[in-house]
């Protein structure tokens, strides 16, 4: 919450527990310990801006009914010196605070005060966090989970950030193992096509059958010709993925910085295989005892592990059964690691090497079954599970014209990533992979999405700051010198909708910190649709250019307000904020 919130919530506090002390020194309340109370923002604001259950928490202790001791502590409320205006009893004894105008005007001073820094806060502490996201495997293109994924991921970090995070964007480029292996052979096998003919040589069913992967291998014929036809098998595919993987992983630097995604770490699962992480946490699962030999491959005791953390938790024998947990191979019988293998090494080298306090994965929904493993696996080697944590991200259907859409118009193929950004506008693509929780399905409107109406949420934010930026211009032009304000002339802003629109400004540092808790992102776009809502409502209502001088400078002055936050917040999502539209 913002510090001017927490002051008001802070004087409620302080001013109910100065009465309930009054009422027991003047002998109208017992001399009792109570529960903490709660004060909160009540879901109609007709009903003040803050209401308190202390009453109702207290009626125990005191032994009297709720509606007594309410009146009880509003006879004794002092409210002096603070930034409330006064207080009522309502209900079967709930305290409603209404704020002053002194408040509202102190709200307004703020946001100017603090610039493009308004909303933020150190909650965060500085803790180091890696946010990691996309990750898509580098052998193809991306998909629309990615295009998901990319967006959650991104904002995500910016709004940890702004609530004092210390955020590190990081890629996980897959370019070792089994997939790798099967990219090799894939292009290999394309190679000699284009070099013996189709006959040649068989694509196996479980290969890439991608045309990038035919796109490449035709790069590599254009560059080597068929000088690699000779060559042992292994080398050849070894020069396949050396030509092509660089290839693959630049292109996805470059369509993510469309995207405006820049990471600041592409760590390469190679690394950990290469460095002697990997052997390092094979050697600590060994020596715990965590490992056996079967079938000349190492294994994990998955299943071992993961019932007692689970009995640890108070779950049943009977559940744990249902789960039907297996034991995971760490070793194939060929002597190469899986990728389970690599992943436990890669979020040690997180949370042990790097130090991260907080290692944030997005996940596609279809990983979930992994989340526990992977947690309990951190666990076994010594390090806290519970500093990994998981976003499961639903899949995203795309539409248009109330149809599902599943392929390019362009290519004719599955819709990547690439498509998208070529069809639909940054702005609406990052804003509305927002819109809603990552572990809610999705549909994604292609047509609203090029919609210039009020019926797109992200054209109608844009909007509403580029009307602003409007009526600002016509007021200079008109020869109106635009100054500041006292917090008198400021705490002349009493109309309805002039509250709302401020103490929605008030709010937004506490939303950027429940957003970044609930790692839900699309409480900022929904703030923000908001924010734009009231200021509409608010100029529907109230003329921004009147007799008063004083009233409008004010109003003037609350526009500027609105204005900067919607900058602030869309600039925040890597949004533009147009000042004509």
């Amino acid at each position: 919450m913002s510090k001017l919130v927490k002051e008001a919530q802070d004087q409620i506090r302080e001013a109910i527990l100065s009465s309930l002390g009054r009422a027991v020194a003047n002998g109208q309340l017992p001399a009792q310990t109570i529960e903490d109370f709660n004060i909160e923002v009540p879901a109609d604001r007709k009903n003040g801006d803050y209401s308190s259950n202390v009453a109702m928490s207290s009626a125990r202790a005191f032994r009297l009914a709720p509606r007594q001791i309410a009146q009880t502590i509003l006879d004794n409320l002092i409210l002096d010196g603070t930034y409330l205006d006064r207080c009522e009893v309502a209900g079967p004894g709930f305290l409603n605070f209404y704020l002053n105008n002194s408040f509202y005007a102190d709200v307004l001073k703020d946001v100017i005060a603090c610039g493009k820094d308004y909303g933020k806060s150190d909650y965060g502490k500085g803790k180091k966090i890696n946010v990691e996201f996309v990750s898509a495997n580098p052998t193809g293109p991306m998909h629309m989970g990615n295009a998901r994924g990319g967006a959650l991921g991104d904002c995500l970090a910016a709004i940890m950030e702004a609530a004092g995070y210390d955020v590190t964007r990081e890629f996980y480029i897959n370019d070792a193992g089994n997939q790798i292996e099967k990219f090799g052979l894939s292009l290999d096998i394309r190679y000699q096509q284009i070099c013996l003919g189709e006959d040649a040589a068989e694509l196996p069913e479980d290969s890439y059958h991608g045309e990038d992967i035919i796109e490449r291998a035709k790069e590599f014929y254009d560059v080597y010709g068929d000088s690699f036809i000779g060559k042992d098998e292994k080398e050849r595919q070894k020069a396949l993925i050396d030509y092509a993987l660089p290839k693959n992983i630049a292109n996805m630097k470059t369509t993510l910085e469309k995207y405006r995604i820049v990471y600041d770490k592409w760590f390469h699962e190679s690394t950990v295989h290469e460095d002697g992480e990997l052997a390092e946490t094979i050697g600590i699962m060994k020596e715990k005892g965590l490992t056996y030999e079967k079938d000349g491959a190492l294994w994990y005791k998955n299943k071992e592990v993961q019932t007692a953390k689970l009995k640890l938790s108070g779950m049943s024998d009977e559940a744990i059964e249902k789960l039907e947990l297996k034991d995971d191979v760490l070793i194939r019988a060929n002597g190469n690691p899986t990728y389970f293998a690599a992943d436990i090494a890669y979020h040690r080298n997180k949370l042990k090497v790097r130090g991260f306090d907080k290692a944030i994965d997005i996940w596609g929904a279809d990983h979930h079954g992994h989340v526990a493993r992977m947690k309990a696996a951190l666990d076994s080697i010594g390090e806290n599970g519970d500093k990994l944590d998981v976003i499961l991200m639903q899949l995203v259907r795309l539409t248009r014209g109330g149809e599902v859409v599943r392929m390019s118009k362009r290519t004719g193929k599955a819709i990547s990533l690439v498509d998208l950004l070529e069809e639909i506008p940054v702005d609406a693509s990052r804003f509305l992979f927002n819109m809603r929780e990552a572990g809610s399905q999705m549909e994604f409107d292609l047509d609203l999405a090029v919609e210039q109406s009020s019926k797109n949420p992200v054209y109608y934010c844009q909007y509403a700051h580029a009307r602003i930026c409007s009526i600002l211009k016509k007021i200079k032009a008109d020869g109106i010198e635009i100054r500041d304000c006292s917090n008198e002339e400021l705490e002349l802003l009493t109309d309805e909708t002039e509250k709302e629109l401020v103490l929605h400004l008030a709010s937004l540092t506490g939303e950027i910190i429940t957003a970044v808790r609930n790692y839900d992102p699309a409480k900022i776009t929904r703030y923000v649709i908001e924010l734009a809502t009231l200021f509409h409502k608010f100029y529907n209502s109230c003329r921004v250019v009147c007799d008063d001088e004083k009233l409008m400078q004010a109003r003037v002055y609350l526009c500027i307000c609105v204005r900067d936050t919607i900058k602030n917040i869309l600039n925040m999502l890597k949004i533009d904020a147009p000042e004509s539209m």
